[in-house]
Formats: C-alpha cells, sequence, structure tokens
C-alpha cells in the first residue's frame, strides 16, 4: 500500500503539470481558434531560460522566475500572435496548422542551436533543501505539493477570467464570430493577443515545473506535450474540468505503469508510448461536431500536363547525371539523399495535396519501408523493395481506419501520435514471431541496408545508389501526375473539397480513403529503402516524429499540390543542411531554423513556391531559341566541370546568372500590351486574381 501510495502521489504530481500545460491548450483553442502544436516548445524554451538565467547566470530563482513568466513568456506570445498567426487568420485551419508545427521545429532547433545538447543542465527542483511532507504513509517533496497547489490556483484563475470578467467573455466570444463579436463593442484584436499570452505563460509555468524531474532536453521536453495533447482532448479542446480529470488519468497511468510493468525486453517502451496510445484512444472515443469540423479556405490544385510533367522527370534525371559526373565520390555520399528524401517528399502530394488529409507520420512509414528492405533485401533481392512498399503501403492502409472519423487537426495529432508510438514502442522491440513468421524491426540498434541487384548488377556505389533514387522519383513523379489526370485524382479532389458532398454524391469514403492512405504509404516506404541504401545503416532515431517535421514543412513550402514538391523538398532539406554544416558544429541546427522560419512565411504564398516558380519561369519555356540557349549553357558549364577545367561553384554561378537573365529576356519579349482583349486573358497572359470581377462586371454590362 505505500508504493501504491507513493506512485500514485508521483502520478498527481505529473498530472499537475499536464492540468496547467494542457489548460494552456484549451485557453489558446477556445479563444483564438488555434491549436498550438508549439505549445510543448514554448514550455520548453521557457525551462532552458529559466535554467540560463538561475543557474547560467545565478540571479536569485524569485528574479529568475518573474523575468521568465512576467517577461520573456508574455513577449514571445505577443510576438507570435502578432507576427506568425495573425496574417493566417483569414486563412484555414491547415495552414494555422501548418504555421504552429513551423513553430515547433523553430523553437526545438533553436534550442539546439543556443544550447549544446551534449550538455548536461540540472535544476534544482524547488524547496529542495526542506523535509518532505508526511501525509500518511504517503511522502510529497515540496516540489510536488508547488506544483499541484499552482495546478489548482490556475483552474481557479481561468474559470474566473472565462466566465466571470468582460475579457473572458470577450475572449470566448471572438473565436466563434471575430465580426459579430467586433459589432458589438468587442476587439478581437486585443482578445487574441489575450490569449496567447496567457497560453504561452501557462506554457512557461509547466516547463519549470516539469524541468527538474526530466533532463533538460529540447526535444523530449517538446514531446512531453503529447500527454497535454491526450488531457486537452479528453476536455474536447473546450472544457477546463475535463482537461484536468484526462491529466489526473494520463499522469496515474503513467506512475502505475512506472511502478507495475512487468519487466521485460517488450513493455519498457509501452510505457513510454502510453500517453500517444490514450491520445489516439480519446480522438476516437470522443466524436464531437468540433473534432470533425473543418474550417479552411481551399488552394486550388494543379493540374499537371504530360508535357510539363515529363519535362519534370527529365530534370530529375538531368540533374542526377550531373551530380555523379561532377562531384566528387565522398561529396556524392552527402548528396545522395536528395532524390530518396524526396520521394519521401512527394508521398504528401496525393495525400495532403490532392485528398486533403494532414499526416505527420509519413517519415516513420519511411522507417518500416526502410527496415523492411534492410531484412528482405538482405542480400540485395529485388523482389524485395516492391515488398518493402506493400508492407508500408499495409500500415497506410491501417491508419486510414480511424482516419474516417478524424479530419483537420484532429487527423495530424492522431498521426503524430501514431509516429510517436513507433518512436517510443514498436521500433525499440526486439525480433518477435507471429502465427510463425518471424518479425523483425530495428531489433533494439541499427539495421544494415545494402543496394538492390538489378538484373545481375549490384549496386553499390553512392553514385549508382543516387541514379536509382532518381529514376525511382522520376517514375513516382510521372505517377502521381498521371493521377491527377485520372479519374481517381479528381474524386481525391472532391472528397478534399467536401467529404459530405462527396458521400452523398454515392463515393465510399472507406475505400477512397484507405486507397491514397496506402498509396502515399507505399511511395514513403520506397523513399525509405532508398534513404537506408544511401545511409547502409539505418536507427530509428533517424525515422522519428521530430526529424520528419522539417520534410513536412518544406513540403508545404513547396505546394502540396504539385508534383514538383518531391524534387524540390529533396534539395531544399539535403543542400543547406550539407553546406551549413561545413560551417562548423554550431551551423549544424542552424539549417532546421532557417526550414521552420520559411514554414512560417506561409502567408505569403499558401499556395506554395513551386507553382510560382512555375509562373514565372514559363515564358523561357515558351521561347525555344532561348530555351536552346540556355540549354547550350548549362551543358558548356556542366562539361567544363566534368573535365576540371574551372571551379564547380564558379560555373554554378555563371549558369544561374546566366538562366535568370535568358528568363527576364524571354518575359520581355512576351509582354503584352495592357490593352490585351479580355478573350485572350489567361491564354496570352497569366489569369490574375482580379480578373473574375473584371470579367464579371464585362459581361453584366454586356
Amino acid at each position: 500500500m505505500d508504493q501504491f501510495l507513493a506512485f500514485t502521489v508521483v502520478g498527481l504530481s505529473t498530472a499537475a503539470i499536464y492540468a496547467v500545460i494542457g489548460s494552456g491548450l484549451v485557453l489558446t483553442h477556445t479563444t483564438a481558434g488555434v491549436f498550438n502544436f508549439a505549445h510543448g516548445a514554448a514550455g520548453m524554451l521557457a525551462a532552458f531560460a529559466y535554467w540560463q538565467l538561475g543557474v547560467g547566470w545565478g540571479l536569485p530563482v524569485p528574479l529568475a522566475l518573474a523575468a521568465v513568466l512576467l517577461v520573456l513568456a508574455p513577449a514571445f506570445g505577443l510576438l507570435v500572435e502578432r507576427v506568425l498567426m495573425r496574417p493566417v487568420q483569414a486563412l484555414g485551419e491547415a495552414e494555422r496548422l501548418v504555421m504552429t508545427v513551423a513553430l515547433l521545429t523553430g523553437c526545438i532547433a533553436l534550442a539546439r542551436w543556443v544550447w549544446d545538447p551534449n550538455t548536461p543542465r540540472p535544476l534544482t527542483p524547488f524547496f529542495a533543501g526542506h523535509p518532505a511532507l508526511r501525509l500518511g504513509p504517503a511522502t510529497v517533496t515540496w516540489h510536488q505539493a508547488v506544483t499541484m497547489a499552482v495546478a489548482l490556483a490556475v483552474a481557479a484563475g481561468l474559470w474566473f477570467l472565462l466566465h466571470r470578467t468582460r475579457a473572458g467573455t470577450e475572449m470566448r466570444a471572438s473565436v466563434d464570430d471575430r465580426a459579430l463579436a467586433g459589432l458589438t463593442g468587442a476587439d478581437p484584436l486585443r482578445a487574441g493577443r489575450l490569449a496567447w499570452v496567457l497560453g504561452i505563460q501557462l506554457a512557461a509555468v509547466g516547463g519549470i515545473l516539469i524541468a527538474p524531474t526530466v533532463a533538460l532536453d529540447a526535444q523530449q521536453l517538446s514531446l512531453l506535450i503529447v500527454s497535454a495533447y491526450t488531457a486537452a482532448v479528453f476536455g474536447r479542446l473546450r472544457s477546463l474540468p475535463l482537461t484536468f480529470l484526462g491529466a489526473i488519468v494520463v499522469g496515474l497511468m503513467e506512475a502505475y505503469l512506472a511502478g507495475y510493468l512487468p519487466q521485460n525486453d517488450y513493455l519498457p517502451g509501452l510505457r513510454l508510448a502510453a500517453p500517444a496510445l490514450l491520445l489516439l484512444l480519446a480522438l476516437l472515443a470522443f466524436p464531437h461536431r468540433r473534432l470533425r469540423g473543418r474550417d479552411r479556405r481551399l488552394i486550388p490544385v494543379p493540374r499537371p500536363g504530360r508535357g510539363g510533367a515529363l519535362l519534370l522527370a527529365g530534370g530529375i534525371l538531368v540533374l542526377a547525371l550531373v551530380l555523379v559526373t561532377v562531384l566528387s565520390e565522398d561529396t556524392v555520399v552527402s548528396y545522395g539523399a536528395i532524390f530518396a528524401l524526396g520521394v519521401v517528399a512527394l508521398s504528401y502530394v496525393p495525400l495532403a495535396g490532392y485528398a486533403g488529409q494532414v499526416s505527420l507520420c509519413q517519415l516513420s512509414i519511411a522507417g518500416i519501408g526502410a527496415v523492411a528492405w534492410g531484412h528482405l533485401g538482405a542480400h540485395g533481392e529485388l523482389w524485395a523493395l516492391p515488398a518493402a512498399v506493400l508492407v508500408a503501403a499495409a500500415v497506410g492502409a491501417l491508419i486510414a481506419l480511424p482516419a474516417l472519423r478524424l479530419s483537420g487537426i484532429y487527423l495530424a495529432l492522431g498521426t503524430a501520435a501514431f509516429a510517436v508510438v513507433l518512436d517510443r514502442w514498436i521500433f525499440t522491440l526486439p525480433a518477435f514471431d507471429v502465427l510463425g513468421v518471424r518479425v523483425a524491426l530495428f531489433d533494439q540498434g541499427s539495421v544494415s541496408v545494402t543496394g538492390p541487384d538489378l538484373f545481375g548488377l549490384r549496386l553499390t556505389t553512392p553514385a549508382q545508389l543516387l541514379v536509382l533514387a532518381a529514376v525511382c522519383l522520376a517514375l513516382a513523379s510521372l505517377g502521381v501526375a498521371a493521377l491527377r489526370r485520372g479519374r481517381f485524382g479528381r474524386r481525391l479532389i472532391a472528397l478534399r473539397d467536401s467529404e459530405a458532398a462527396y458521400a452523398t454524391l454515392g463515393g465510399r469514403l472507406l475505400g477512397a480513403k484507405v486507397a491514397v492512405f496506402a498509396l502515399s504509404a507505399g511511395i514513403a516506404g520506397l523513399g525509405g529503402a532508398l534513404y537506408g541504401m544511401q545511409l547502409q545503416t539505418v536507427t530509428a532515431e533517424q525515422f522519428n516524429l521530430v526529424a520528419g517535421l522539417p520534410i513536412f514543412l518544406i513540403a508545404v513550402i513547396a505546394g502540396l499540390g504539385s508534383v514538383g514538391a518531391g524534387l524540390f523538398a529533396g534539395v531544399a532539406f539535403v543542400v543547406p543542411t550539407h553546406l551549413l554544416g561545413e560551417l562548423g558544429v554550431w551551423a549544424q541546427d542552424l539549417s532546421a531554423l532557417l526550414i521552420a522560419l520559411a514554414g512560417m512565411g506561409l502567408a505569403h504564398s499558401p499556395s506554395g513556391i513551386v507553382s510560382q516558380f512555375r509562373r514565372e519561369w514559363a515564358p523561357l519555356g515558351r521561347d525555344p531559341l532561348l530555351l536552346g540557349a540556355s540549354g547550350a549553357v548549362l551543358a558548356g558549364c556542366w562539361l567544363l566541370a566534368a573535365l576540371g577545367a574551372a571551379d564547380g561553384w564558379l560555373l554554378f554561378a555563371v549558369a544561374l546568372v546566366a538562366a535568370l537573365a535568358l528568363r527576364i529576356h524571354a518575359a520581355a519579349r512576351q509582354k503584352q500590351p495592357a490593352d490585351l482583349e479580355l478573350e485572350w486573358w489567361g491564354v496570352r497572359r497569366p489569369w490574375r486574381p482580379e480578373d473574375g470581377e473584371a470579367l464579371s462586371r464585362a459581361t453584366a454590362t454586356g
């Protein structure tokens, strides 16, 4: 009984922290209409700042707490609301989700960049020198007592604010209808600012309270938010009492699993993954109209032409040829992941771009493909590659089943929880038997991966594997483009526009979702297998949730509806990482920070960079003379670089400047007069957003 009471006290103190963090999530969502994926990262930054002030610089604890909770946290909340969230407030739910994911990635990268993750930074619990309190047979430390008291104070304070003050009423009214709230005299902007300030402050309180009990690690502290996610979902993102109840359930479950879970090789990961499993169950068990509703503005998905798709595939192969002929073998190893990770990024296009199903576990599924190929194709058997794709596709089809009950941010939450379960439990399992079949994953270590035997030719060198990955990316891009032009692609677009209308008109939601999830997972599995070939040895850490977020962000920046997103994501992820890595250890996390900053600029180009790039370079493609000249310049630079006649970076700069000059000249040659007839709009010049209104006026007056 004494042991049970001890675990209960630990569980309740942990639950108090989850309740504080979860209440901040509920507050932000209830008042600002945003589910903040970076909520835990904000608490992580607060914990690091508290350590820096109190331990690193030796400030007194009260002064360090006041600086973090009353100055830094409110300032960070105001910055997030003004710079990041206000510009995307008029956009849809998916865009706001991407913004918070970008913020999460940026906070983790910033913390790793500023504070060396290899240096331990212990924090002393509050009142550590005082004797513990005795409550019968149970012992309660002063830190635990303070934590539970803070949670009760937060609960009472939030209830009073939201239900007994004008500011709270204004905050709740603003999320339901900002325009109507403004007509009644409320200030939605002021309500949003207050919500973000209080939400970040609560995250900071939770981060400071939990930091002394865990390692001060950026990724670990940020992912502790999964438990707070579960508590918030228990409260359906609107009920503070139910959120506190959910926090108690999660905290006690973690404590009892730590104390009573049997010790063997299969169950330790279950304790770590239990909050994510509970989150999945909560998402499925608590259906609610706000859980299933969607608030978004649809972005048109371009229909790729056959010529454009073939040009993209040819460009991929030409880029691969240039890399293997110009770069040294060591450099090819560094850039070899461009096309493999491009395949992984391409898997977002049919799933999120066409069907509107947001998934944050694509890199985890790629890990399944890598492991399947590593075990089945240990000797290069070619049949093992499609087998690995089928295994990953089967996992994707399994994910599609709960996706029938979820959409929007809740589907993103579910897939993130699935990625955490894979990372913390499934990938850590030793080999086991299922119905007489031996199943091995990472087997508590790493898996060796080799290249395939292609009809007697064993692909083992980095150059050969790079060309193989480029061919696979080119073929996959052609397939995704053909999918968009086909009947199934049109059905996916209809599914994205309105699931209810799709089902009403006779569409089969189950079949469509299972098919697109399986297809996307199969593409991700292929990318994972190719990525494993490049690495030669893969570990579970290379395929976790945090590692996959930058790839997701780059795919969003490129444009989830653009087939070129795969190539763009591979280049944008690998090249800056390698170039910045050459500057020193201090720059290793700078690339992830830059990716996050680029993702935060989503409001300026919600349709993606690839479509904008295509519009800007289209005049050069329509001018045969200048296009031929551009090709000749590029071919000449490539030949000189391959022969070693000139510095590669100089030739790259010459080719880039020449291509830009020719593009500008082509645009000038094809520029049409301002008084172009209305009938030629969209034909002889690109269609503009304001043309619709002008066309309506001309039709009405005619």
